[in-house]
């Protein structure tokens, strides 16, 4: 017979006979932190990007092609929290409402895989993680980040009682503009609310393009948005809105004196502008998707043209 000591038994006990974690308990595990993850959306990046890309092209602009190396990693993590976190107060608020929409029905609050109380105690988990990233900021950035904060929660909610949420949401994703100049030269000029109100009619261009994804099923059950209210004249609002943001990108080129290496990211965006409205022509599901998730791709070769001419155009 081999004796042991009763604290130390996993470590004398020969490893063929150790107690091991049951495998049912490892795959419970396992696909609840699987569900977590999707909650927060980590499977599909389209989000992250496009609520990074904005943000980056302001703290480049804010420090005139080179921002403060603290400030980018604060910003770049507060990215993925924010969208995170939004991700999961979005399914709170839709958990009755996704299981009747074709392309939502598989969420886990809305299959229940997550249970309500499980996300919202994730929201406040990711809401904390956020507040100790603002506290690194100045003050008038701290205050951008609650008003911010509160767009994030309020948002979802609205989808019920008015027609233009998405310029809501575009408000939440465009306040990392100002609170990213706030953050980088303590104030918040012109340059940054041109660039803000860019943002903003972009994020309601691709979530016209998501919402025209749902508007049957939103027609049938309530909700609101601008696919709906724009109708059959969806795509020309969709064109006329990338006009004027192409507009704004002039401006904000102008204002900050950029070079021939961003009017020719311009060009580039112009042309995927027209590819998005060619996807969704027919306005099926499978192209006013792709539109929506390609859209990113313009917030990218914005902020190269960015990039590439505070590197190499001359300074005008």
């Amino acid at each position: 017979m081999i004796w042991y000591r009763s604290e130390h038994a996993a470590t004398l006990l020969p490893e063929a006979v150790r107690p091991t974690p049951s495998p049912s308990l490892r795959s419970d595990v396992t696909a609840q932190l699987k569900a977590y993850a999707a909650l927060m959306r980590i499977d599909k990046p389209v989000g992250s990007y496009l609520l990074l890309w904005p943000t980056l092209w302001a703290l480049w602009l804010a420090g005139e092609g080179r921002p403060d190396q603290g400030l980018f990693i604060v910003f770049v993590i507060g990215v993925l929290v924010m969208r995170s976190a939004g991700c999961v107060i979005n399914d709170f608020a839709d958990r009755r409402i996704d299981p009747y929409v074709e392309r939502t029905r598989q969420r886990p609050l809305a299959s229940g895989a997550v249970k309500p109380a499980e996300a919202i105690a994730l929201f406040v988990a990711l809401g904390l993680v956020a507040v100790g990233l603002a506290m690194m900021l100045n003050p008038l950035a701290q205050l951008i980040a609650a008003v911010a904060a509160v767009l994030t929660v309020v948002y979802p909610f609205l989808k019920r009682y008015f027609s233009v949420p998405q310029f809501v949401l575009g408000a939440a994703f465009a306040s990392a503009i100002p609170m990213a100049f706030a953050a980088q030269t303590g104030g918040t000029p012109p340059l940054a609310w041109l660039t803000f109100g860019a943002t903003v009619i972009w994020a309601v261009i691709y979530d016209t393009f998501y919402a025209m994804v749902d508007r049957e099923d939103d027609l049938r059950i309530g909700v609101k948005s601008t696919a709906i209210l724009f109708g059959d004249m969806d795509l020309f609002a969709i064109g006329a809105m990338q006009g004027i943001m192409l507009l704004a990108l002039i401006l904000i080129g102008q204002r900050a004196g950029l070079g021939p290496w961003y009017y020719g990211s311009l060009l580039l965006a112009a042309a995927l502008m027209l590819r998005h409205l060619s996807l969704a022509r027919h306005r099926d599901r499978d192209g006013c998707f792709r539109a929506f998730r390609e859209n990113h791709i313009i917030g990218l070769v914005v902020f190269i043209g960015i990039v590439l001419s505070y590197t190499f155009d001359p300074v005008v």
